[in-house]
């Protein structure tokens, strides 16, 4: 009787807890930024780049987000939220254009290696969602891409000032 109680009353304090997130939303604003300084602005990617890197990865590493239903579910909001936050940190598509030539080549250098190593798009992303999923044709194409913009300038000795 003992054991059962308790069990009945940590299920309904986890409930409780569960229901008192819910109050503690997460911003899905996304911060306004000027296409021109958008990596297929400045690219002039083919459409059919373009559509593979928004896919796969402009809702972690862009100002263009696109929040589903499930973000509306705290805790596992407050995860995603941070996953989108670090994203952009690291690599932010919609900022390009404020990048030095020695960055950008840095951050297409990255790019390449993480789709080399299966990295990204990360499992846990295209778990669900599905057509962010690349092939290895994707892959070798976006690959390529990233490597046709690069100056080499992050392969040079950085210059003592």
């Amino acid at each position: 009787m003992q054991k059962e109680f308790t069990i009945k009353n940590m299920s309904i304090s986890l409930i409780v807890l569960l229901l008192i997130f819910q109050f503690f939303r997460i911003d899905k604003t996304n911060k306004v930024s000027a296409a021109e300084r958008d990596v297929l602005f400045i690219s002039q990617a083919n459409p059919e780049l373009a559509s593979m890197l928004k896919n796969s990865c402009y809702d972690c590493h862009s100002n263009q987000v696109t929040y589903p239903w499930y973000t509306n579910i705290a805790p596992l909001s407050w995860w995603i939220k941070h996953h989108v936050n670090e994203g952009t940190r690291h690599l932010n598509f919609s900022e390009w254009g404020t990048y030095s030539a020695r960055k950008a080549d840095h951050k297409l250098k990255e790019c390449v290696e993480m789709i080399k190593e299966g990295e990204m798009p990360m499992s846990s992303y295209t778990l669900i969602h599905g057509n962010a999923k690349l092939s290895k044709e994707q892959q070798t194409l976006l690959m390529n891409w990233f490597n046709s913009m690069r100056t080499h300038e992050s392969d040079k000795p950085k210059e003592n000032n």
